[in-house]
């Protein structure tokens, strides 16, 4: 992949490419930011810059034989680690055991969503993490001389998905890499991401990808079909991976919206108690990474309701069908309650994303979003 590929972001670029021509390039860098923004892309893209054996001005030359190597994933000096599952199959799990489905995932969509890799490697109970059996391979891999000429490229997609052993055992690795090695950290939440690996990289905060950037980027998208670029780019807020299910109609958006708004009805409602429990019992059956998926949409289409309250239309990204329900709802979301609500999805998140019980968890949410809605 080359920068050229890669849609917006120019000054993230420039100032990668400015540390090759400087000659001070960090042993390690943490590129931050919301998801869709392309920083799984741009690591991958400078680790062929930095590799290429024929820079052009601005980019790698896509051409010699390293750059081939890296555009089928198969170069000797790249390493990619990122969230794996135990099984019966694979017990002590690293990124190696999982390349023949990570290969052809990635390499179809260099913008990645966390859920679409999980639901493609495990079932739905099961949360990804990266292990400490993942940095004993690194480990081992990083100390060997490098194959080629070029740097060794350990690129580490949602370090925050690490559990701690792994953290710690990779700590001394980033701290003092081997020579011409470059740890590329590329996450989601930085909070999430243990301090002292924090304060060993050079952060990097990657923004949401300009709406004429965006609406660019999907003008010759093959599914843009008959839909507006613009529309679409302007709904996505920055997020190619929201802009592809804009455009490909997903079905787990459907599921998150039909799920929200019954929440929400059933809460209003002070003769839905029952029904509101078997709400509960139901999503509480169908798998953390849904799970999480939802009560992200939920955090974020509560903004999109207290927005159009407020009177600030021009502010406010939604399709038709948002549209539609929220012209009846977003009266109930104002500023007594909107806060309120919008730390109750964010707690359940975090208790989710901890392997909190399921049904707990979704059983709270829901009496205290009725309380706050009825309030």
């Amino acid at each position: 992949m080359q920068f050229k590929d890669i849609i917006g972001q120019a000054e993230v670029k420039r100032q990668l490419i400015q540390e090759v021509a400087e000659d001070r390039i960090p042993h390690a860098q943490l590129l931050t930011g919301p998801a869709g923004n392309g920083k799984l892309a741009l690591a991958y893209a400078f680790g062929q810059y930095l590799n290429c054996t024929n820079r052009k001005e601005g980019d790698s030359c896509g051409e010699c034989s390293s750059c081939r190597k890296f555009s089928k994933l198969i170069h000797p000096d790249l390493h990619m680690i990122y969230p794996v599952v135990k099984n019966e199959k694979f017990k002590e799990p690293t990124s190696t055991d999982y390349i023949d489905k990570w290969r052809p995932f990635f390499l179809e969509n260099t913008y990645p969503a966390f859920d679409k890799w999980m639901n493609l490697i495990a079932d739905e109970n099961k949360q990804g993490s990266i292990y400490v059996y993942e940095a004993r391979e690194i480990i081992r891999k990083l100390n060997q001389k490098a194959f080629e000429s070029g740097y060794k490229v350990a690129i580490v997609w949602l370090p925050e998905q690490m559990n701690a052993e792994c953290a710690n055992k990779l700590l001394k690795m980033i701290e003092e890499p081997p020579s011409r090695t470059v740890f590329l950290l590329v996450a989601e939440d930085e909070e999430q991401i243990i301090s002292t690996i924090r304060s060993r990289c050079q952060v990097i905060r990657i923004p949401r990808i300009g709406d004429h950037d965006l609406e660019a980027g999907l003008a010759n998208h093959p599914s843009i079909g008959t839909q507006n670029p613009a529309t679409v780019a302007r709904l996505a807020r920055g997020n190619f991976i929201y802009a592809l299910e804009l455009l490909e109609n997903d079905e787990l958006r459907a599921f998150n919206h039909e799920n929200f708004t019954r929440l929400m009805r059933l809460a209003y409602s002070r003769k839905g108690n029952s029904e509101l429990l078997k709400w509960t019992d139901e999503i509480a059956r169908i798998g953390r990474v849904k799970q999480k998926s939802f009560l992200q949409y939920s955090s974020e289409y509560l903004r999109e309701n207290f927005v159009l309250n407020i009177k600030e239309p021009e502010l406010v990204y939604m399709d038709d069908q948002e549209s539609e329900f929220s012209a009846r709802f977003a009266p109930f979301i104002h500023e007594r309650n909107v806060i309120p609500l919008f730390q109750e999805f964010e707690k359940a998140y975090r208790d989710i994303s901890m392997n909190g019980n399921a049904r707990i968890i979704f059983l709270d949410l829901a009496l205290q979003v009725a309380i706050f809605l009825r309030s």
